[in-house]
């Protein structure tokens, strides 16, 4: 207990001291000890009771204000209230039992302001009981003293007030019968307490109001009785004539909707008591309504009317009246009021509202003729001295429109315009207003459907002249201007329509106006377009809609469009046009891809999502295939597709997907390369190496996913690396090439396709090349059906390779190695003499006798003596110029060896 003791003097002293923001913390803290203390011995302890007065003094004395809540403030009151009678003797004095009954009365109020009746009640049970000490307690002093008899009376209001306490937390707990009892004992004190009337009748209509809005209509009428009941019983302090006819017209109300036939003359003689003791207009109202509920004669419900049109009400609820008898099916009684009411307030210059709900109620029962003939009554009346209010001028004009809409949806174009013509009518000439500019829109769209062209350029004309910045002015125009073949105002109307889309929409009549009403305005102008064969303008007002809208979906939907639109132009289209309309293909799939990416990705939008980039990727797909001629085309087309397939669920067919249009767009920018100056290729290569790499990795994926037998992808990434790298300088080439030896049955076509690329400007690696070209020919040769042709060219670009034209000196190394080609020559020719080319044979003894005829003149003679006769050997193989190469070369070869022999001889002497 001691330790007890010391942690609530600790928190009390802390919160005293505290930072604003630190209270909640503390004031919990205070909380939770406090609710143990049932199962502590009681403990005589002043410190105790000096915390629960300083905790008291601190939350409401000095008044803390908005720094604690209300909770907070009901949780420091409930510590200190229990901290004051768990310190408190047996047999407490006066003094400390009057403190008992504040606090405890004060700390359960607070809860129940906080909606915890379940808190409140154990504290309005500790006040009830403190407060019958302290009577018992005045009691014992004996009678007949005047200030003694003061305190009890003031003992007994706090009772009631805690007994009133009590009962309104069983009605929070909907205990209604624990509630009765307490509310009847405070019935029994007003004998003793009647200034106390009006307090406890207010709280039963309290009570009765909130069962109400639960729909307890049991309850609430029993708690509505109660307050008139008590209210009564003392006219000198009772809440007054206008609150009890309040109370009397609730509880009739709920009688109503209770079981308005059940409860029809309880309810009556509620609302009748109610206008008895206060005459109200909505009480006459509310009896009007209980008579036409229960299903009253028309005699019983004519009285009623005709009470409420004696008590002089306002025009605004004899008119409310009236629609409450329509809605009510009592069509004749309704007319023959309204009648009553527009002689009432003749001479009322708010009766124009009257003839408004006339026309009104006679087009609601399709009366339309006696509508008719109401409103030109109206219209004639409006200029000669009876002009009807502004209020009641916007709302005929409201009733109008409807009609002529009604009328314009069922496609009674002339019955619309009439309608809105009467609308015209109260409007002046010259009038500005963009009411009236909506109107003229209105009337031109019925003249243009019913072909009467001219009427509706007049009515545009004035819509224009009141409000031209309106984009339903303009696509009003645009229709005109489409139905008279006008492409350039169409156009002219279009691009107004693009600038007024970046602006609000406001309402329009007849037209779904949303957020989104500029795009859905756009994509009926390209409707309208194609309807009357204007492609190229149905093209320009869905680009419009592209340019301006924020809305995803209505642009991706404009995008699909405008492909088809292109797509079906393709096939009669000159190459010049169909290359502009790919161009045109490929922006609009540039803007699709952007479009796409930033749509909404949640569960809903998810599927349409991917249904929009599969469509989008096809498209893009198909577009790259017909960019044959265009490999910069192709490639843009080929890497949307693949971008596209990104924002789809992976799977197997979509890696493949993938994998081509790397590799196609690889492809197109090597191609692309070929083509261009040297200048610009390095932006391309560099493009092509990305793609590789990507390509490469969605390879590894797909490759990971099961066999692919005799696919040919490894053997492509690497050879369009390997171009890219040689093109670029790049020193891994020779990796690369390394990368194609290691592949499983390596093709001697790609060896033979590495060396031309290996040597092909800008790349220039004649080393890489003869490597490639000696396993090419040795892959030749090992195979039992060698390709002798393909041997027979490898040998040709090897010697090329080696012994290059026009050297002016050559390295006894390079003279091995070309002399062993030479021998691979003639192993070729002399497997298939026949088949090798006499071309072949004459450039292979050019090329050989050169050779000799360089190392002479070197002085190289043994060298020279060698090659001259190597180039001689091939005379035989040369067909059909053999005899005259032969008559040519032999005695020059002849002379040859003579200044050979010559020239060994001083070179003999000279040494």
């Amino acid at each position: 207990m001691e330790q007890f003791v010391t942690n609530v003097k600790c928190l009390v002293e802390n919160l005293q001291h505290r930072e604003q923001a630190d209270y909640e913390g503390v004031i919990d803290k205070l909380f939770n000890e406090v609710s143990v203390l049932d199962q502590l011995p009681k403990p005589l302890d002043s410190q105790l009771e000096e915390c629960a007065i300083q905790l008291w003094n601190w939350a409401v004395t000095k008044r803390v204000g908005t720094a604690i809540n209300e909770t907070q403030k009901a949780k420091v009151r409930h510590v200190a209230c229990s901290l004051l009678y768990c310190s408190a003797p047996d047999d407490p004095p006066e003094s400390i039992v009057r403190k008992h009954i504040l606090m405890a009365s004060k700390t359960g109020r607070t809860w129940l302001d906080c909606k915890d009746p379940h808190l409140a009640n154990p504290f309005l049970a500790l006040a009830v009981k403190s407060l019958e000490i302290l009577y018992s307690q005045l009691g014992s002093r004996g009678d007949g003293d005047i200030d003694l008899n003061v305190a009890k009376g003031e003992v007994e209001k706090d009772l009631l007030r805690v007994l009133s306490y009590q009962a309104e937390s069983a009605v929070c707990l909907g205990s209604h019968q624990e509630a009765v009892v307490y509310m009847q004992r405070c019935k029994d004190m007003l004998a003793r307490l009647p200034r106390e009337t009006g307090y406890l009748s207010l709280m039963c209509y309290n009570f009765g109001v909130d069962s109400y809005n639960l729909k307890m209509f049991e309850e609430s009428s029993f708690w509505l009785s109660q307050s008139y009941d008590i209210g009564k019983t003392n006219r000198k302090y009772c809440p007054g004539p206008e609150v009890q006819a309040r109370v009397l017209r609730l509880l009739a109300t709920v009688y109503l909707e209770w079981d308005c036939q059940q409860f029809q003359e309880k309810a009556l003689n509620a609302v009748s008591l109610a206008n008895k003791v206060c005459m109200s207009t909505s009480g006459l109202n509310l009896k009007i309504r209980i008579l036409l509920r229960s299903g009253a004669l028309d005699k019983a419900v004519t009285a009623g009317v005709n009470e409420l049109l004696e008590t002089d009400a306002p025009l605004e609820v004899s008119l409310s009246t009236v629609k409450l008898l329509m809605s009510a099916d009592r069509e004749t009684l309704a007319f023959d009021y309204l009648k009553c009411v527009c002689q009432h307030f003749e001479a009322s210059p708010e009766l124009s509202a009257a003839s408004v709900l006339h026309i009104e109620l006679l087009l609601q029962r399709g009366k339309e003729l006696l509508g008719k003939q109401k409103i030109e009554d109206i219209i004639t009346g409006h200029y000669t001295g009876k002009p009807l209010t502004p209020q009641s001028l916007v709302s005929l004009h409201l009733l109008l429109w409807d009609k002529a809409s009604k009328h314009y949806e069922a496609k009674n174009y002339m019955e619309a315009l009439q309608w809105y013509n009467y609308s015209l009518s109260f409007y002046k000439a010259g009038q500005m207003e963009p009411n009236l500019a909506k109107l003229q829109r209105n009337r031109a769209s019925c003249h243009l459907l019913l072909k009467q062209l001219e009427k509706a350029k007049e009515a545009i004309r004035e819509a224009e002249r009141c409000d031209p910045d309106s984009i339903f002015t303009q696509f009003s125009v645009y229709k005109i201007a489409i139905q008279e073949k006008n492409i350039e105002k169409a156009a002219e109307a279009l691009t107004a329509m693009g600038r007024l889309a970046k602006s609000p929409v406001s309402n329009e009549d007849r037209l779904l106006v949303c957020e989104n009403a500029a795009s859905s305005l756009l994509s009926l102008a390209s409707q309208i377009a194609l309807e009357n064969e204007e492609q190229d303008t149905a093209m320009k007002a869905l680009e419009i809609l592209c340019e301006n809208s924020s809305d995803d979906a209505h642009v991706l939907t404009a995008l699909r469009c405008l492909l088809r639109l292109v797509l079906s132009t393709m096939e009669v289209a000159s190459d010049e046009e169909r290359n502009v309309r790919l161009g045109v293909l490929l922006s609009y799939l540039q803007m699709a891809l952007q479009k796409v990416s930033q749509c909404n990705t949640g569960p809903e939008a998810a599927e349409q999502r991917i249904e929009d980039a599969n469509w989008f990727r096809k498209i893009a797909w198909n577009s790259a295939l017909q960019c044959e001629d265009s490999p910069g085309r192709m490639k843009d087309f080929f890497l949307l597709s693949y971008q596209l397939s990104q924002l789809c669920p992976s799977s197997r067919a979509l890696l493949m997907g993938q994998r081509t249009c790397l590799l196609m767009a690889a492809a197109a920018s090597l191609e692309l390369c070929r083509k261009s100056p040297h200048s610009v290729q390095t932006e391309e290569l560099i493009n092509a190496l990305e793609n590789i790499q990507i390509c490469t990795e969605v390879w590894k994926t797909l490759r990971a996913s099961g066999n692919f037998p005799n696919d040919q992808t490894d053997t492509l990434l690497l050879l369009y690396e390997f171009e890219a790298r040689a093109k670029l300088n790049d020193p891994k080439v020779e990796t690369i090439l390394e990368s194609i030896l290691e592949l499983d049955d390596v093709d001697t076509k790609v060896l033979e396709t590495i060396a031309a690329l290996s040597m092909e400007p800008p790349a220039h690696y004649p080393s890489l090349c003869k490597k490639a070209l000696r396993i090419a020919l040795s892959l030749h040769k090992k195979r039992s059906d060698g390709d002798m042709a393909r041997c027979r060219q490898c040998v040709h670009s090897l010697i090329q390779l080696s012994l290059p034209s026009g050297v002016l000196e050559v390295e006894e190394r390079v003279l091995e190695e070309v002399w062993l080609y030479y021998e691979e020559a003639l192993s070729i020719i002399a497997a298939a003499p026949e088949d090798f080319p006499e071309m072949e044979s004459l450039w292979l003894l050019t090329r050989a006798w050169n050779t000799g005829i360089l190392l002479y003149s070197l002085a190289q003679y043994p060298e020279a003596e060698k090659w001259c006769g190597l180039g001689i050997s091939f005379i035989r193989h040369l067909g059909s110029l053999q005899e005259s190469y032969q008559t040519q070369m032999s005695p020059l070869y002849s002379e040859v060896l003579d200044r050979l022999d010559r020239a060994k001889k001083n070179l003999d002497m000279e040494e």
